[in-house]
């Protein structure tokens, strides 16, 4: 079963697609797209869900996870994390994947087995669940991180849904 992970930013979204196979995991591939912040927004959205139809397009997964939006201090910088998510979701949807949501803290857990993880050890997890990955960037990183979570969370979930 292939997985596509995003971890969604308007300056930078990341990707990941692993193939699950039971408990066994493999990087396939990672990326990430970047808008330009001189852009106007409806077009930075525009590019962003052009660019990840394609990714949907390209690797053919068999569902998709997502991470969920934290707040932060700047309500301005959340909505634009939030608009970019929803492109992620969109394009998954459109294609017609089961689309997994997880908190970032449940992502941290799933990978390196505490909530409280930093990005550091997250990425050194990465490398060890994903033998001979090398992904693109923090946040191609974090999106394999995100799939990991859904092979470990949702998969089985995933699998029931395409047999009914």
């Amino acid at each position: 079963m292939l997985i596509l992970g995003f971890d969604p930013g308007l300056g930078c979204t990341g990707w990941g697609v692993i193939r699950a196979e039971g408990s066994r995991l493999a990087h396939v591939a990672d990326g990430q797209v970047r808008t330009d912040a001189s852009m106007p927004l409806a077009r930075r959205l525009q590019l962003l869900h052009g660019a990840l139809v394609e990714i949907v397009r390209a690797h053919r997964p068999d569902g998709a996870a997502v991470e969920e939006v934290l707040g932060n201090a700047n309500p301005q910088s959340t909505l634009k994390l939030g608009q970019a998510r929803g492109m992620a979701l969109l394009a998954a949807s459109q294609a017609g994947l089961v689309v997994g949501e997880y908190h970032p803290l449940t992502v941290k857990k799933a990978v390196v087995g505490t909530g409280g993880a930093a990005k550091v050890q997250v990425q050194a997890m990465i490398a060890r669940l994903l033998p001979g990955a090398r992904p693109s960037g923090a946040d191609a990183a974090d999106a394999l991180a995100v799939a990991i979570c859904h092979a470990h969370h949702g998969a089985g979930a995933l699998a029931l849904m395409r047999r009914a």
